[in-house]
């Protein structure tokens, strides 16, 4: 696995350390980063199927 670095404000590293640890929906950081990014791609996707910009899957 690639790492990679990136600078985030520290108002929405404090949003997505509330759902990172005991009792989040996250163990850790780089796991909630990694479905976060996921999820995006997965919507840009939706976004672009319906606007015609790719082609459907089979």
């Amino acid at each position: 696995m690639t790492k990679v670095s990136v600078e985030i404000p520290d108002e929405l590293l404090e949003d997505l350390d509330e759902h990172v640890g005991e009792g989040g929906k996250f163990v850790n950081r780089s796991d909630a980063i990694r479905a976060s990014i996921r999820k995006t791609l997965d919507r840009l996707d939706e976004i672009d199927q319906r606007q015609g910009r790719l082609e459907e899957e089979e």
